[in-house]
């Protein structure tokens, strides 16, 4: 049995969770507004009042590895390797596509969602433009193919969607919605990335002591991070 803390950053949403044994135990959390910096330590301090737990009688830390926000990973992993610098704890690292599919493969009628055992699961999270970070998985959560990069349009997954349903969710799928209109292309509504949904991988990876190096670990960015200057800079 272990006690962990769980931070998921990768997206809009600030998230903080405990877990003990795989259960969630509490969860703090903010969907928009992009304030991680300012929210997070804040959260998980909240938690383990709120939980009457001690910071030593945590096991583990365990963030989202990504892909995601460059900004919002670095600001989770930091926060994540200070935590285990300080308490002398391991570090886990959960993917936020992996962690969606699984909880939502697992537990489809906490959305309303009817899944028959032929269903693809397509997490997305939105990227620039028509592009979306994303992999697919099957009825039980297993990733099916390498994380990547997507830009979407109406030939997206033509194959698969002649053959089979494909569950599209997360906050990249909304804007592909109006690309992908083949009847076995199915919707889920405002699914988004949190730290609940990490807490059985988190607990598995716990056990398996498939622990990062603190020292060493960097999110997975899948793309590079491009600065830009804002227009009424680029004269002055």
């Amino acid at each position: 049995m272990a006690t962990i803390l769980i931070l998921e950053t990768a997206t809009e949403v600030c998230s903080a969770a405990l877990s003990r044994d795989g259960k969630l135990l509490g969860l703090k959390e903010q969907k928009e507004g992009y304030n991680h910096s300012g929210l997070l330590t804040v959260f998980a301090e909240e938690l383990l009042k709120e939980t009457d737990t001690l910071p030593a009688q945590l096991d583990a830390v365990c963030v989202s590895r990504g892909p995601g926000s460059y900004t919002g990973l670095r600001i989770g992993v930091s926060a994540a390797k200070g935590l285990c610098y300080a308490l002398e704890i391991p570090l886990l690292a959960i993917s936020t596509l992996d962690a969606l599919a699984h909880y939502v493969a697992g537990n489809p009628q906490e959305f309303g969602l009817e899944i028959t055992g032929q269903t693809i699961f397509c997490p997305m999270l939105d990227a620039r433009r028509m592009e979306v970070y994303t992999a697919l998985y099957d009825r039980q959560g297993k990733r099916l193919n390498e994380i990547s990069a997507q830009i979407i349009d109406e030939n997206s997954f033509s194959g698969l969607l002649e053959k089979q349903p494909v569950l599209f969710f997360g906050n990249g799928a909304a804007k592909c919605q109006p690309a992908l209109k083949s009847p076995h292309a199915l919707f889920a509504g405002d699914i988004v990335a949190s730290a609940r949904f990490m807490c059985l991988l988190a607990e598995e990876s716990y056990n398996q002591k498939a622990f990062e190096n603190v020292a060493y670990f960097e999110p997975f960015y899948l793309k590079d991070f491009v600065a830009t200057v804002p227009k009424n800079k680029i004269l002055g």
